[in-house]
C-alpha cells in the first residue's frame, strides 16, 4: 500500500525548494486520496521528500507548506511558534507596548494563521481549512507556554469562502471581557473592543507610520481620515498637534476616538470628530491642514476589484492634492493585497497630475517589526504608505 502522498510535475518544484508556501492545483501531478485539511508529504517528480504541507481541494492553492525537510507537521508549527514568540519576546521588552502580532502567517512559517496580542488576552485568525484543523494543538501550545487570561477566535475572513469555510468567532479559551482592554503603544493608551473591534480589535500593523505622524505633528493642523478610534489621531496630539480632526463614517469609532484622546489626558474641545463619509467630506470641506492622513480600508478584496479600487484611491487621492496648501504633507495608505506597491504609486501619480499639483515623496511605508514579511514569500506584503510634500 503507498502512503498518501502528494507528487508535484516536473519543473514545479522549484518554489518549494526556494521556500515558497503555495503550491497551484496545476503545479501536482498526483494526489493521494485524502480529507480536505489534512496534512501530507510533498515530493518532487523525482521522489524527493520536499516537506510537509496541508491540503485542500476545494481551493485554487491547493497546498500550502508547513515545513520544508523532513520535519512532521505538527512538530514543524509549534517549532514555527517558539521561533515567533521568541522573536516578539525580544522586540517588546520596555512594556512600552503591550498590543502586538505574535504570527503574522507566512512571514512566521505559518500559512493561513494570525495571531494577535492585547496583554494577557490572545485573539486569533484562520484563514484555511488545513490551519484550522491545526488549530487544538496551537491552542493547547499557547495555554501551556503563554499562559494567557483568555484565547479568542474571531476568524472572519473572506479568503475562507474559497477554503470552503464559515466565518467562526468564540472564545476557545477561558472568556473573553466583553468590554474594552486598555492597551498601550509606544507609551500611549487605546481601548480596545475585542468582540466589536474590526480585524482582530485594533489595527496594530500602522504602529510605526503613527510614530512618524507623531514626529511631524508639533504645531500643526491635522485631518486623520478613515480615522476609526483615532489611532494617528491620538499620536498626533501627542506630538504636540494644535488642532487634529477625525472623520469616519461609524459613530462608534468616533465615540471611541474620543474615548481614546481621554484616555491620554488630551482635551477634546477644539477637536473634532466627524461621522461623515470621507469622500464627501473631502469634496466639500477645505482642507485647510499641514497633514491630511488617508487610510482607507481595503478597497480590493479580490483581483477583480483592482480597476474600481484604483479609481477610488485616485479619486480621494486627487481631491486632497488639489484642495491642500502648499507646503503641507500628505500620508497616504492602501492594504488592498490585490493593489501592489508600484500599482498603488502610479494611481497617486495620476492624482497628482489630475489635481495639477507638484507632489514629491519624502517617505515610504515603515514597516512594524511584528509584521515580518518572508523573504521567500514576498506575497503577504501587503501595506503601503506614501508620504507626499505638496508644492
Amino acid at each position: 500500500m503507498i502512503d498518501k502522498r502528494v507528487v508535484l510535475k516536473p519543473g514545479k518544484e522549484k518554489p518549494i525548494r526556494n521556500r515558497h508556501h503555495w503550491i497551484f492545483s496545476g503545479a501536482v501531478k498526483e494526489l493521494s486520496d485524502f480529507i480536505d485539511g489534512s496534512c501530507l508529504p510533498v515530493y518532487s517528480s523525482q521522489n524527493e521528500l520536499l516537506g510537509h504541507g496541508y491540503f485542500n481541494r476545494k481551493a485554487t492553492i491547493v497546498g500550502r507548506m508547513i515545513s520544508f525537510d523532513q520535519t512532521p507537521p505538527q512538530e514543524a508549527v509549534i517549532q514555527h511558534l517558539e521561533m515567533a514568540i521568541a522573536m516578539r519576546q525580544s522586540l517588546f521588552k520596555d512594556k512600552e507596548t503591550t498590543a502586538y502580532r505574535l504570527v503574522n502567517g507566512e512571514g512566521d512559517l505559518l500559512p493561513g494563521l494570525i495571531i494577535d496580542s492585547y496583554g494577557d488576552v490572545l485573539v486569533l485568525q484562520t484563514g484555511t481549512l488545513g490551519m484550522q484543523t491545526l488549530l487544538p494543538v496551537i491552542v493547547e501550545w499557547l495555554i501551556n507556554h503563554l499562559n494567557p487570561r483568555s484565547i479568542y477566535e474571531k476568524s472572519l475572513l473572506a479568503t475562507r469562502r474559497e477554503e470552503g469555510l464559515k466565518d467562526q468567532q468564540g472564545a476557545l479559551h477561558g472568556e473573553v471581557p466583553a468590554g474594552e482592554i486598555v492597551i498601550k503603544e509606544n507609551g500611549l493608551q487605546f481601548a480596545v473592543s475585542i468582540l466589536h473591534g474590526q480585524k482582530t480589535g485594533f489595527f496594530l500593523d500602522h504602529r510605526e507610520m503613527r510614530q512618524q505622524i507623531r514626529s511631524l505633528s508639533e504645531g500643526k493642523r491635522v485631518l486623520n481620515c478613515f480615522a476609526y478610534t483615532g489611532g494617528f489621531s491620538v499620536y498626533a496630539m501627542a506630538g504636540g498637534a494644535v488642532q487634529v480632526d477625525s472623520v469616519d463614517i461609524s459613530a462608534a469609532a468616533m465615540q471611541s476616538a474620543e474615548r481614546n484622546f481621554s484616555l491620554n489626558g488630551f482635551e477634546t474641545k477644539g477637536h473634532r470628530f466627524i461621522t461623515a463619509d470621507v469622500f464627501e467630506f473631502l469634496r466639500e470641506e477645505p482642507l485647510n491642514y499641514d497633514i491630511v492622513i488617508l487610510d482607507p480600508p481595503a478597497f480590493a478584496k479580490r483581483q477583480k476589484d483592482v480597476v474600481q479600487a484604483c479609481r477610488g484611491y485616485k479619486d480621494i487621492n486627487r481631491i486632497a492634492i488639489q484642495k491642500m496648501a502648499k507646503g503641507s504633507i500628505l500620508l497616504t495608505s492602501s492594504c488592498s493585497y490585490h493593489v501592489n506597491e508600484e500599482l498603488f504609486q502610479t494611481v497617486v501619480f495620476q492624482a497628482a497630475v489630475e489635481a495639477g499639483r507638484t507632489v514629491k515623496i519624502i517617505g515610504r511605508h515603515r514597516m512594524a517589526s511584528d509584521h515580518p514579511v518572508n523573504i521567500c514569500h514576498p506575497e503577504s506584503d501587503y501595506l503601503k504608505s506614501l508620504l507626499l510634500y505638496i508644492d
